[in-house]
């Protein structure tokens, strides 16, 4: 089954047809309101000389806040690859989250550099065994 969703944009201050919204912001708060062209012109109009003589504060809230993915830097499919490159080379990577920068690092130089030998973990020196405690007799006092 087909459907067909249509909206219709309504003035909010007179209730007819709304050709756009618009979005401001004062006094800290953000509004927003949808306008027929002629109620748009007339807040453009009544805002215009305060605009004018204004100066610009910041970027757009939508800039402000940048999206996850714009953040994380790298495509899903090449942190995927990544994690399965550390895993099949010994490297602990978490299946979630933040891959760490040594991770990082040496699959950025997976072609660069010669295989390193893995360091020969040595075992730990034993601790001289410490001396057993005595424990203490009573003096029994003689009379």
């Amino acid at each position: 089954m087909a459907q067909i969703t249509e909206v219709k944009l309504l003035d909010d201050l007179d209730g007819g047809e709304a050709a756009e919204s618009v979005s401001f912001s004062l006094d800290g708060k953000s509004y927003e309101i949808d306008l027929s062209e002629k109620h748009a012109a007339a807040l453009r109009d009544a805002f215009a000389p305060f605009v004018s003589s204004a100066r610009r504060a910041g970027g757009s809230v939508a800039a402000s806040r940048p999206r996850m993915s714009a953040r994380a830097g790298r495509p899903r499919e090449e942190t995927t690859a990544i994690r399965e490159w550390a895993t099949a080379n010994g490297l602990e990577v978490s299946a979630r989250g933040r891959i760490s920068s040594t991770v990082l690092e040496a699959y950025e130089n997976r072609g660069n550099a010669v295989a390193a030998p893995e360091p020969v973990a040595e075992p730990a020196p034993e601790a001289p065994a410490k001396p057993k405690r005595r424990s203490r007799k009573k003096a029994t006092a003689e009379a």
